[in-house]
């Protein structure tokens, strides 16, 4: 049987919201219910529970996304399942195309090796907080990394201490005697033994990981290959990957080359070449260096956060990886999985345009301001009219706050951060802070739906 579906909203929103629930020709039907108020957002669980007395048939109630208060005791009340919608009413189809396919994003199969490059030179404790940091932000193995003609006398402390802790550990040197001392300490993996130095292997039971003789050697590589296949040992495979113009594409290449060759062995490929040496925004890198280890099958990275720039390196692989293995698992693009790839920019920034925004306007009774954008600029207005502009000091002539310095500094903020989303094509949504994706660290208090939000300082009594 068709599934019927009730939505409640208020008198400001029925006419938009008929007018999508139409262009969707959706395979459910539905009745659409005014409230009795103006403002969608303003309804709470409690007013429904009060002025709800007909389901009208409905097999399900989708209520306003910005619905306050309890949603199961309405469920309860109702008994028919209850849900909030998305937050924008222009967001309605995404939101029935999603909701039956949504990723799984628990899962994963490359593995970050964060490498903490400078462990010779720092304390003991200063290496625990850097791993406990990446592993925080997903990384499944912590890198020692070894420094060229610099003493470390605290290795094997270190890889032991790691080792109780219960972190997977790796030593990264080409110097045999490093490697060495890393294997006998305890350490998981050794980057990196190439075909003149795989008698290390042999003393050590770490996984090696297997580089070229020389830099573009691949019969080095295929020699160091067969001798740990014979020996029935595992083992992990790096063509290394080159910076842009000193090789990137033909390190591409050879990456492709090994693969074909040896379609089971287990590879890595090093992001830090490209994500620390290009002076461009380490998100987007992440996602297609992930995309590539998705199409190759190659199960390992090795990633740093040495340049400033590059200081969510960790975080923007691990994301990228459950992103393309859920595309991978779905045998789709990787798009509309998860924004959390998406810093700058957003895949919808404009929900309404300026037409349906002054529409809005002409109906707004009371002077609270309202700020919205669509791609013609920031659009502020209440009862006394609607004003654009793309430079909030053009707007402040007509809001008329002068001798008000809460209100004044509220709608600075709101207009600086509307502002900020025109320019860069990113979602606004007055009284929430801009998102970031997996760029920033989320410091905001996440909107709890079930309770109301406490009036901020500007509103605060003196």
């Amino acid at each position: 049987m068709t599934e019927h579906i009730l939505f409640l909203t208020g008198k400001l929103a029925e006419k938009q919201l008929r007018s999508i629930l139409e262009k969707m020709q959706p395979e459910f039907t539905y009745t659409v219910h005014q409230l009795g108020l103006k403002v969608a957002a303003l309804m709470t669980t409690d007013m429904i529970i009060r002025r709800l007395s007909d389901t009208f048939g409905a097999d399900r109630i989708i209520i306003p996304g910005r619905c306050r208060g309890d949603i199961d005791a309405v469920t309860e009340h109702l008994g028919i399942p209850v849900e909030r919608g998305p937050e924008e009413l222009k967001d309605l189809p995404q939101y029935f195309g999603k909701k039956a396919h949504k990723a799984d994003l628990s899962k994963y199969a490359v593995k970050i090796f964060a490498e903490i490059t400078d462990a010779a030179t720092i304390s003991i404790d200063e290496v625990l907080n850097r791993a406990a940091y990446y592993r925080n932000n997903g990384a499944d193995v912590i890198d020692i990394g070894c420094l060229p003609s610099t003493d470390f006398p605290e290795m094997e402390n270190i890889i032991r201490t790691l080792k109780q802790q219960g972190y997977m550990v790796s030593v990264d040197s080409l110097d045999a005697k490093d490697l060495l001392r890393g294997g006998k300490a305890g350490a998981d993996y050794l980057l990196s033994l190439h075909e003149s130095t795989l008698w290390v292997a042999d003393e050590v039971a770490s996984t090696p990981i297997l580089i070229p003789e020389t830099h573009e050697d691949l019969a080095s590589l295929d020699r160091a290959i067969n001798i740990m296949q014979a020996k029935n040992r595992p083992f992990i495979v790096d063509p290394i990957l080159d910076p842009l113009h000193f090789g990137f594409t033909d390190s591409i290449v050879r990456y492709h080359t090994v693969r074909k060759q040896y379609p089971d062995v287990e590879m890595m490929l090093g992001v830090g070449n490209i994500t620390e040496l290009t002076h461009a925004d380490t998100v987007g890198m992440n996602a297609l260096l992930l995309g590539i280890c998705s199409e190759l099958n190659i199960n390992q990275i090795l990633a740093t956060e040495v340049s400033q720039h590059a200081c969510r390196a960790i975080k923007e692989a691990d994301v990228a990886r459950r992103i393309m293995y859920a595309a991978k698992q779905q045998d789709t693009l990787p798009k509309h999985i998860n924004p959390d790839l998406m810093a700058l920019h957003d895949t919808a920034p404009f929900p309404y345009s300026q037409a349906e925004i002054a529409e809005l306007a002409g109906q707004i009774k009371d002077p609270s301001f309202r700020i919205q954008t669509s791609a013609e600029g920031v659009h502020v207005f209440n009862r006394d009219g609607l004003h654009t502009a793309t430079d909030p000091f053009d707007l402040y002539p007509h809001l008329h706050v002068e001798q008000d310095g809460g209100h004044a500094f509220y709608l600075g903020v709101e207009l600086g951060r509307a502002q900020i989303a025109w320019q860069l094509g990113k979602r606004f949504t007055q009284d929430q802070a801009l998102t970031w994706g997996c760029a920033v660290d989320n410091t905001e208090v996440t909107v709890d739906l079930h309770a109301f939000k406490p009036a901020g300082t500007t509103l605060a009594k003196k």
